[in-house]
């Protein structure tokens, strides 16, 4: 990597503005059922410690909190965590938030959790595959031996299912134009997002996502160091075929 790249993050002007784009209310009113499931599919009790792996603006982080988690939020964006508490103290909950990067994550053995997680289409974009595996293994050490841990993102095979070139939308006060394209052997996703605000200012932020086929994901994971990886269509389990819209491993240390 050249000294004057940008990694994808690392628009932080951007990515505040994205935020409510990304985030949309639908999102947020799944968010609730979406950690009660992670709860039922872990097996965790109230006051088990949870690991919200780049939890951007705590949509789940909070939600587990409100089903009695001790949770730890980790990202690299700072101002999504600082919405996060925002949120969180509206909620009268409280979260350990850390600004960090993933790859480089730690914890001591007394403060290894229960359950971790990784939700909504947050992994694949680090420059390098080898990359992302730090970010699993660091997901991996940071759990107790018996703990579980549930990936959501879309795989290559669904991204293929539901590719789109573009489309564009009125969302959180903002005109939105996307544009995607394959990147190699559908080993990415290249996608170009503008974000047009009520008085004209334009910003604009290209990324790539690394797409990953259900089966080589899970293997990886089994490498890594997981008794067994899990993969599913939903956060109800149902079956990862022609039907699935999105990708669920759930993942056994």
């Amino acid at each position: 990597m050249s000294d004057d790249k940008k990694e994808w993050f690392e628009d932080e002007d951007f990515w505040v503005n994205y935020g409510p784009v990304m985030f949309d209310e639908a999102h947020w009113a799944e968010a609730s059922g979406i950690a009660k499931a992670c709860c039922d599919i872990s097996g965790v009790k109230k006051g088990s410690r949870v690991l919200d792996a780049c939890c951007a603006l705590g949509r789940i982080s909070v939600e587990l909190a409100l089903c009695g988690m001790k949770v730890t939020g980790v990202d690299i964006t700072q101002p999504f965590l600082d919405a996060a508490k925002e949120t969180a103290d509206d909620e009268g909950v409280s979260l350990e938030l850390i600004n960090h990067d993933m790859r480089s994550f730690s914890v001591s053995e007394d403060k290894k959790f229960d359950l971790a997680v990784n939700i909504y289409n947050s992994f694949g974009y680090c420059d390098s595959i080898s990359d992302d595996m730090e970010i699993l293994k660091r997901i991996y050490e940071a759990l107790k031996d018996g703990g579980t841990f549930i990936l959501e993102c879309i795989s290559r095979e669904i991204a293929v299912q539901y590719f789109t070139e573009g489309e564009w939308f009125e969302r959180a006060g903002m005109t939105v134009l996307t544009q995607f394209d394959v990147v190699g052997a559908w080993e990415g996703l290249n996608s170009k997002w503008i974000l047009i605000d009520k008085d004209g200012k334009r910003r604009e932020h290209v990324f790539v996502q690394r797409l990953y086929s259900a089966a080589d994901l899970r293997d990886k994971l089994i490498s890594i160091g997981f008794k067994e990886a899990n993969v599913y269509g939903g956060f109800d389990l149902s079956p990862y075929n022609q039907k699935a819209t999105t990708m669920v491993i759930v993942a056994k240390k």
